[in-house]
C-alpha cells in the first residue's frame, strides 16, 4: 500500500478482513492462497502463509494475496536484540555449540506484510509452487507466439501510469528524469522497507509507454538506458551512500510486467528474480546494442516459465518445448 500523493489521487481500497480458514502453516512461501488450494507456495525463504478466508468491506468473500517476511535485522539492534528482555529457550548443546529458539520483544519482531486486494486469478497463481521450464525464446518465437500473447493479455500497469503521472507515491520518488524519450522514474520496490540497506531495492520506471521488455529495445534506446545506469547509481549514492560498485543493476526476460523498468538491489542481496535464467545486467545490455542495435531482434533468450502459465501452453501448443 502507497500513500497518494495529494488530494487529487485515487482513495486506496478499504482493508479487508482477514479470517483462517484452517490449516497449519505451509511450506516456506511467498505468499497465501485462497480457500480450497493447497499449500505450497513459492517465495523468498522468510516468507510463510495460512490459507485464509477473506472478507470485504461490504462483507464480500473475495480473493487476495497476503505476503509475510521477516525483514532483515538491522546491525545496531542486534546488542538490543539480545539484551532486552529476550527469551532464550536451549534447543541444544554439544561441546562448544549449543542451539536456542529466541523470542525476541514485539518492536524488534517486525514482520513485514503486503496485500495484493482484490487479486485476480493472475495474482494467485503467481505464488503458487510450480514446476518450472526453461524455454530458448528465438526472435521468430517472439513474433509468432510471445508477442500475440501479451498482447491479447489485460494485466493492469495502471499503477506505473499512477507514478509516472505523479498520481500515486509521489512523495516516495528518489530521482526523477522528466525528458518523455529519455527520462525515468525511480522508486523504492514495495519489496524493501527502507529500514536497512541489506536488501535495497529501487525500480526505474521509463516514462515513454512504448516500450514493452527487453526485446524492444534498440540501439535508440541507449541515451535512455544510459541515463538509467548513470544517474539511477548517482541517485542512490547521494541518498542511501551505496556505491555503484555495490549494485546490481539489471532487467528481467521476461518481465512481470510490460513496460520496461530496471532493477537496482544491493550485491549482497539474493532478489528474486536475480537469477541468470531471468537476470540480464544493465551494462551488458547498453553494451550489446552499441554492438548492434538489432541484437535483441536476433538473437534468442532464455527464460522460465512455470507449468501453469498460459505462455507455456502456447509454446507447448507450437511444439517449442
Amino acid at each position: 500500500p502507497t500513500s497518494p500523493a495529494s488530494a487529487s489521487a485515487p482513495e486506496p481500497p478499504a482493508a479487508p478482513s482477514f479470517k483462517l480458514a484452517g490449516g497449519g502453516l505451509g511450506p516456506v512461501s511467498g505468499g497465501c492462497s485462497p480457500p480450497g488450494v493447497p499449500a505450497g507456495l513459492r517465495g523468498a525463504p522468510r516468507a510463510d502463509f495460512r490459507p485464509l478466508q477473506v472478507t470485504g468491506p461490504s462483507g464480500e468473500d473475495t480473493d487476495a494475496v497476503l505476503i509475510l517476511e521477516k525483514t532483515p535485522f538491522q546491525e545496531e539492534k542486534i546488542e538490543e536484540l539480545l539484551k532486552k528482555h529476550t527469551k532464550l529457550e536451549l534447543q541444544m548443546s554439544n561441546d562448544i555449540y549449543s542451539t536456542y529458539r529466541l523470542y525476541p520483544p514485539p518492536e524488534l519482531s517486525e514482520i513485514k506484510t503486503t496485500v495484493v486486494y482484490p487479486a485476480t486469478e493472475k495474482h494467485l497463481q503467481k505464488y503458487l509452487r510450480q514446476e518450472v521450464h526453461l524455454i530458448r525464446e528465438s526472435w521468430e518465437d517472439y513474433k509468432n507466439i510471445t508477442l500475440p500473447f501479451i498482447q491479447s493479455q489485460s494485466f493492469s500497469i495502471q499503477w506505473v501510469y499512477n507514478i509516472l503521472e505523479k498520481k500515486a507515491e509521489a512523495d516516495r520518488i528518489i530521482h526523477e528524469n522528466q525528458d518523455p524519450c529519455n527520462g525515468f522514474v525511480l522508486v523504492p520496490d514495495f519489496k524493501w522497507n527502507q529500514n536497512q540497506l541489506d536488501d535495497l531495492y529501487l525500480i526505474a520506471l521509463i516514462q515513454r509507454r512504448d516500450v514493452k521488455s527487453l526485446r524492444d529495445l534498440t540501439g535508440e534506446h541507449l541515451p535512455l538506458l544510459k541515463n538509467i545506469l548513470q544517474e539511477g547509481k548517482e541517485a542512490i549514492g547521494k541518498r542511501f551512500g551505496v556505491p555503484g560498485s555495490q549494485l546490481r543493476i539489471y532487467l528481467h526476460y521476461q518481465p512481470s510486467y510490460y513496460h520496461l523498468h530496471v532493477h537496482f538491489t544491493a550485491l549482497g542481496y539474493d532478489a528474486p528474480g536475480s537469477a541468470v535464467e531471468r537476470a540480464h545486467l544493465l551494462a551488458d545490455v547498453i553494451d550489446n546494442l552499441a554492438l548492434d542495435s538489432a541484437y535483441y531482434q536476433k538473437r534468442a533468450l532464455t527464460f522460465a516459465l512455470r507449468a501453469d502459465e498460459p505462455l507455456l501452453k502456447k509454446f507447448q501448443e507450437a511444439g517449442r518445448v
